[in-house]
């Protein structure tokens, strides 16, 4: 019966024209490296997430705000300023670690020697917050060096931490020392990739926090929304970042087009030789010309 069925597929395919089945075009390949450099960048459309690189971008330069700087630990000496953006506040510290609020496993004071019960700010039930589960940063208390109230910022207002090339959002949850800045909770450290144990943990350096003005969440518990409100105002931070960025080349390009068109203290004709006098209208009796720009130039 085998050799039967196979003569028969033989005698069927010659009664049938051949046909030739076009080679399956090769799908490219994308290295890990072309997917990372690819990464969608924030536009004013609203697409893609903010990334690290972004944000730091725009806080290239500081314009400081705090009349004087802070220490990153006790005894350290001042060298960190409060920067100020049109919509935010930043500075660029290291990580200690705030564990206080409602003890927890990893938060209590087993685990770390400073710790309190008690946190500047709590939740909307009144709770006291939850520093192992909850992303919040530290503000130094209000004093003569700055104070957070006079530019929005207080509890519950929404934060990028940046570090590396991570992003956490998060919210004001308490208040530090006067002259010492630096500080985030446990959870805010083991999202970023950082150490988080209270005693051991932190970082020396490498950390940037982004306090946006006037965005105090209702919940200072509700992480969910503090993630919505501060991808939406980093995307706006960095919109903006890239508008000054594209009016400054502007205004740069202008001005080079303007000292081009000048020669030999004079201005150029549409032919690039340089103006005479017969090639601008007199005026009057023919001793003065008027300019391009309004103002008279004596002949």
């Amino acid at each position: 019966m085998r050799a039967k069925s196979l003569t028969l597929v033989a005698a069927s395919s010659v009664l049938l024209a051949p046909t030739t089945l076009p080679a399956p075009a090769p799908v490219p390949t994308v290295s890990p490296r072309s997917r990372q450099e690819s990464a969608p960048v924030a536009r004013s459309d609203g697409t893609g997430p903010v990334r690290a690189a972004d944000l730091l971008a725009v806080v290239r330069q500081c314009r400081p705000v705090s009349r004087g700087r802070y220490r990153l630990d006790a005894g350290a000496p001042p060298t960190v300023a409060v920067c100020g953006l049109d919509d935010a506040v930043f500075w660029k510290a290291d990580m200690d670690i705030d564990c206080d609020g409602r003890p927890t496993v990893r938060c209590n004071r087993r685990t770390d020697p400073h710790f309190s019960p008690a946190t500047a700010y709590r939740q909307s039930d009144g709770r006291r917050l939850d520093a192992e589960r909850l992303p919040y940063v530290v503000l130094p208390a209000a004093s003569r060096i700055w104070d957070h109230r006079a530019h929005g910022v207080g509890g519950g207002s929404v934060a990028a931490v940046v570090y590396q090339d991570r992003v956490e959002y998060a919210v004001v949850g308490d208040i530090g020392p006067r002259e010492i800045i630096g500080e985030a909770s446990y959870a805010v450290a083991r999202r970023l990739g950082i150490p988080a144990h209270p005693s051991t943990g932190g970082v020396s350096s490498g950390v940037t926090y982004i306090v946006f003005k006037n965005s105090r969440i209702d919940a200072i518990e509700d992480h969910a929304a503090a993630v919505v409100t501060g991808e939406r105002l980093a995307r706006r931070l960095v919109n903006k970042g890239l508008e000054r960025e594209s009016d400054g080349a502007a205004n740069g390009a202008v001005r080079e087009n303007d000292g081009a068109a000048w020669e030999n203290g004079g201005p150029v004709r549409g032919d690039g030789e340089p103006a005479r006098e017969s090639d601008e209208p007199a005026q009057g009796d023919g001793r003065t010309a008027q300019e391009s720009d309004g103002t008279v130039r004596e002949r």
